[in-house]
């Protein structure tokens, strides 16, 4: 694993955590891990997410794995709304100016990359001069991603996905916004019919990554690999919260370097 870290000078600059990458890579789980060490409070971007309710279909964290971790833009939205990005960008900067008033640090945690090249690329509210920017970009191999894919998959519909979805879907449902827009909730509805992701564009990823004064890859792939919990929360520990932990602590402290780190 390679982290570099692009180092600015922007000791005088606010400070922003953004935990990002795909589905079924452990962000939420980092982002709280992260928030019970440091003074920290965690804001969704995931976009199907800040809608309320189909919490198994949208993959909310539940509120065990919370661990009383404060969480915004969770659940907050209507589900019939249209909230757009700008919507996303607006609401967003409260929340940060708010934690950062009680010496909070916000982590801003998701894979809807058009959320975030919003918020940091906006030219009125000139969010990469006024905030200094820790990214950290989880990534596990493609084959272990499909499989976790499949496992979460798996578990959904034995978590009565079905039954969640078709609370919410009817004939005349309009599925071009709110939360049925969800990939999930389309599918499932043209079935139950019957029966009676994440933005990764290039472009994007490369917009939000010049926008941050550092950014750390993590490669996950070994934790997945395991099946056993106690070998799984070794590997985590080892690989990525401990690594996660170091990165920011200098970013807090203002001691980033560029620094080259190598882990399994």
């Amino acid at each position: 694993m390679n982290i570099f870290v692009n180092n600015n000078n922007n000791f005088n600059k606010k400070k922003v955590v953004f935990i990002m990458g795909s589905t079924v890579m452990g962000k939420s789980r980092l982002s709280v891990d992260l928030a019970t060490h440091f003074r920290e409070e965690i804001i969704n971007s995931e976009k199907m997410q800040v809608y309320k309710g189909l919490e198994i279909v949208t993959n909310k964290i539940t509120h065990a794995e919370k661990q009383c971790v404060g969480h915004f833009m969770l659940g907050e939205i209507e589900p019939d709304s249209d909230f757009t990005v700008k919507d996303f960008y607006q609401k967003s900067i409260v929340y940060i100016e708010n934690f950062l008033k009680t010496q909070c640090v916000p982590i801003i945690v998701g894979g809807s990359n058009s959320y975030i090249e919003k918020l940091v690329e906006d030219p009125v509210f000139k969010f990469k001069y006024k905030y200094d920017s820790c990214f950290i970009w989880i990534y596990i191999e493609q084959s272990v991603m499909s499989y976790r894919v499949y496992e979460m998959v798996y578990f959904m519909l034995h978590a009565m996905l079905v039954d969640e979805v078709r609370h919410i879907s009817f004939k005349i449902a309009d599925y071009t916004k709110g939360i049925r827009r969800s990939i999930v909730v389309h599918e499932m509805a043209k079935y139950l019919r019957e029966e009676k992701n994440i933005d990764q564009d290039d472009e994007s990823n490369k917009m939000i990554l010049q926008a941050s004064s550092s950014v750390h890859h993590i490669i996950a792939t070994d934790v997945f690999k395991e099946d056993r919990k106690e070998v799984v929360d070794e590997a985590w520990r080892n690989s990525v919260l401990q690594p996660c932990l170091d990165v920011v602590k200098r970013f807090l402290k203002n001691d980033d370097h560029n620094i080259s780190i190598g882990c399994t």
